[in-house]
């Protein structure tokens, strides 16, 4: 029987959803000469002139706007720095992402045919970009997985009760009854198929789509803050299915000779990485400005019950991370002096404690009184470890690209670049150098300092 909640989704909707898609995908696929809907690589690249620092230009690519990553960079820069690499070595190029997000560098090695190895240590940003690499798939298989999914939902009455009062705030009555029984019906079938991961990572692309609250930047949700235009869950999941099997079928006119491996693992220590692997090193690690990466997936982890609460976040996803938010660092769980006596800061010492004594100080002096001093201290700690795990599974020679910026918590400047650079040659690479690619907080209304920052490359060499 069906439930009345469905309003216009019934069975011959359901079971024409398949053969409109499959229509669609042929009538465009049939002239793909002059396909224009998903530009390639080149042609993103010439309109954004291949910035590294943003995602955006992501959003317009098959595959990598699957899921929006705020964090994430540029793909058609990354395709074209390694296709760059492997034009002067073409037998012996291997990429290593040890900061993988959501797999930009890995799919992008993929397209440019070279070997390649990425580290996540987020365990659902994870389970995102592993679904994404599963792009060379079966699109039929998906397709009628897909179709089963939403026939097993309409069946299924909604459970709604025990989600956080998060979930409540963010969706509708009717919504949240759509959602819940999308959840169970995937949760029902689950299988370590490719199929199902990918069905998996179309629902959560259609977790926000489908609220109607607000996004601040980067993603946090805006509980009392509400946006003009959302989807009904159904039909959301359904555009995201059409999507991914077009963008599917589009990635499959290339050949894949090269399946990238994503290790969970973390990047500090590179574990399950071999020796000597990595000939290019192309990444984003996390700038130390006050992101939470954690809390960035809140909506979603919740919305699975991957955590119930705010401590959740911390005992199961903060403590995986690098520390490069206050949130990571109680002012109780850290010992700064130990951190800054440390072997690992040796290079910065002198520099980085005087850094963390001022922000100790001024930080007295502030409302909200945030850790940033303990921050900086075990983010440069981590990193160095990150360096020396690095230089283990850097051939050499190698070369290695950071996207990075500065930061100036509380007014207090942070050389980012000079000390990673320090750490560098510590842990026993060669040499370094930076080349910005833009100002940052150079606008300065409603910013909190008007320190100004920049953002760019620091290459590396192994």
């Amino acid at each position: 029987m069906m439930f009345s909640l469905w309003g216009n989704f019934d069975y011959e909707y359901l079971l024409n959803l398949s053969c409109y898609i499959e229509q669609d995908i042929m009538r465009t696929m049939s002239n793909c000469t002059q396909y224009t809907l998903f530009p390639d690589v080149d042609d993103v690249r010439k309109s954004s002139k291949a910035t590294s620092s943003t995602f955006t230009d992501n959003m317009k690519l098959p595959v990598h706007r699957w899921y929006r990553y705020s964090a994430g960079f540029s793909a058609a820069w990354v395709e074209s720095l390694i296709r760059e690499v492997k034009s002067s070595s073409p037998c012996d190029t291997r990429v290593l992402d040890p900061f993988a997000g959501s797999g930009t560098t890995l799919l992008a090695a993929e397209d440019a045919a070279v070997k390649s190895c990425g580290i996540e240590a987020h365990p659902f940003i994870s389970r995102i970009a592993q679904a994404k690499l599963l792009r060379s798939s079966g699109v039929d298989r998906f397709r009628k997985f897909a179709a089963r999914i939403l026939q097993n939902a309409v069946d299924l009455k909604p459970e709604t009760e025990h989600y956080p009062p998060l979930i409540h705030k963010c969706y509708s009555a009717q919504s949240l009854d759509r959602l819940d029984v999308l959840r169970r019906a995937v949760e029902f079938h689950q299988n370590d198929s490719a199929e199902w991961q990918l069905v998996w990572l179309a629902l959560v692309s259609s977790l926000r789509i489908s609220s109607y609250v607000n996004t601040a930047q980067w993603q946090y949700i805006l509980p009392n803050k509400q946006k003009k235009c959302h989807l009904d869950p159904f039909h959301a999941f359904n555009k995201n299915i059409e999507m991914f099997s077009r963008d599917m079928r589009i990635s499959q006119m290339k050949t894949n000779e090269y399946p990238a491996e994503l290790l969970n693992t973390d990047a500090r220590t590179c574990v399950g990485v071999p020796d000597s692997y990595a000939t290019l090193v192309i990444t984003s690690p996390p700038y130390p400005n006050n992101y939470d990466y954690a809390d960035a997936t809140r909506l979603e982890m919740s919305f699975f019950g991957d955590i119930i609460n705010w401590g959740d976040l911390q005992s199961k996803i903060r403590s995986r991370l690098i520390r490069s938010c206050s949130q990571h660092v109680p002012q109780k769980a850290v010992d700064l002096q130990a951190v800054l006596a440390s072997d690992e800061l040796e290079p910065i010492r002198k520099e980085i404690t005087q850094v963390c004594e001022k922000l100790a100080e001024i930080r007295l002096t502030k409302g909200g009184r945030k850790t940033y001093h303990l921050m900086v201290a075990c983010y440069f700690f981590d990193l160095s470890k990150t360096w020396q795990a690095l230089r283990r599974v850097c051939d050499s020679p190698s070369r290695l690209c950071f996207v990075v910026g500065d930061s100036a918590p509380y007014g207090v400047y942070v050389p980012v670049i000079e000390w990673l650079g320090a750490l560098a040659m510590a842990a026993g690479f060669k040499a370094w150098r930076f080349d910005k690619t833009r100002d940052r907080n150079v606008k300065w209304k409603n910013r909190k300092h008007r320190v100004p920052l920049c953002e760019g490359r620091l290459w590396v060499d192994g």
